[in-house]
C-alpha cells in the first residue's frame, strides 16, 4: 500500500459520496415528490438514476479509490487493501459526504418537499424502508444485495479492470461496471428493502431528515435504521472472506 495524504483521502471520499447522494436522492425526489417533472417515473427510473449517481461519484473520487461505501471499505480492510486508519478516515468521510449530498438534494427540491403531503414519501427521498417490515428478512435481503455488490467488485478489480481502494486506482472506464452492477442489484434485489447496500447512503441522509426543517416530515424511522447499516457491513465482510476462495484468487 502506497503512502497517501489522509486529508486528500478524506476529501476524495467526501466529494464522491456527496455526488452519489445528491444524484441518488435527487432521482428519488424527482420520481416521488408532488409536482416534479419526473413524478411517477417509477422504480426503473430510480434504479438507473442511482446507477448513474454511482458512476458520477466514482469519477470524482479516484484519489481514494472511490470506495463510497463502508461495506466496501470494511471488505478492503479485511482483504488488507487499506489500513485501519484509512478505513476510519474513509467511513467518516462517507458519512459526511452522504449528509452533504442529501442536504443539497433537499435544497434543490425544497418547494416540492413543501408541496408533498405524505410524510413517508419525504422520508423515502432520504432513507430506505422495507416493502414488508420483517427485520430478519429485511436484514437478509441487505446482506445478500451487498454481498453481490462487493463480491462482483472484487471479481473485476482482481482481474485488472480496477483497483478499488487504491489511490488513483479508478478511472472513467472502470466506473461503468460499478454503475451497471448497482442498476442490476436494484432491479433484481431492490424490491424488498429499496436496496440501501451502503450504510452511509442510508444513515447520513436519515440524520439530515431528522435535522432539516422539512414541513410535515414525520418520523425518521429510527427503529428500522440499523438494518441498512448492519446488513451491508455483514454482506461486505462475507464477500471479502469468500471472494479469495470462490474467485480462485488465493496466491
Amino acid at each position: 500500500m502506497e503512502d497517501i495524504n489522509l486529508g486528500l483521502y478524506f476529501l476524495s471520499e467526501t466529494v464522491g459520496t456527496a455526488m452519489l447522494l445528491l444524484l441518488g436522492a435527487g432521482v428519488v425526489a424527482n420520481v416521488a415528490l408532488k409536482g416534479t417533472k419526473g413524478n411517477g417515473g417509477g422504480f426503473l427510473m430510480v434504479t438507473w438514476g442511482w446507477g448513474l449517481a454511482v458512476f458520477s461519484g466514482v469519477l470524482v473520487s479516484a484519489y481514494s479509490g472511490a470506495q463510497l461505501n463502508p461495506a466496501v471499505s470494511i471488505a478492503l480492510l479485511i482483504k488488507g487493501a487499506i489500513t485501519a486508519e484509512q478505513f476510519m478516515v474513509a467511513v467518516g468521510a462517507q458519512l459526511v459526504g452522504a449528509m452533504l449530498g442529501a442536504f443539497i438534494a433537499w435544497l434543490a427540491y425544497k418547494e416540492h418537499f413543501d408541496l408533498e403531503p405524505e410524510a413517508a414519501t419525504k422520508l423515502g427521498v432520504f432513507a430506505t424502508g422495507p416493502a414488508n417490515r420483517s427485520y430478519a428478512w429485511n436484514l437478509i435481503t441487505e446482506v445478500i444485495g451487498t454481498f453481490v455488490l462487493v463480491f462482483v467488485i472484487f471479481g473485476f478489480a482482481d482481474y485488472g479492470v480496477a483497483e478499488v481502494g487504491v489511490p488513483a486506482g479508478l478511472g472513467g472506464v472502470s466506473a461503468l461496471p460499478v454503475a451497471l452492477l448497482v442498476v442490476g442489484i436494484g432491479v433484481s434485489l431492490g424490491g424488498p428493502t429499496g436496496y440501501a447496500i451502503n450504510p452511509a447512503r442510508d444513515l447520513g441522509p436519515r440524520i439530515m431528515h431528522a435535522l432539516l426543517p422539512i414541513k410535515g416530515k414525520g418520523s425518521s424511522d429510527w427503529g428500522y435504521s440499523w438494518v441498512p447499516v448492519v446488513g451491508p457491513l455483514i454482506g461486505g465482510s462475507l464477500a471479502a472472506l469468500t471472494a479469495p476462495v470462490l474467485l480462485g484468487l488465493v496466491a
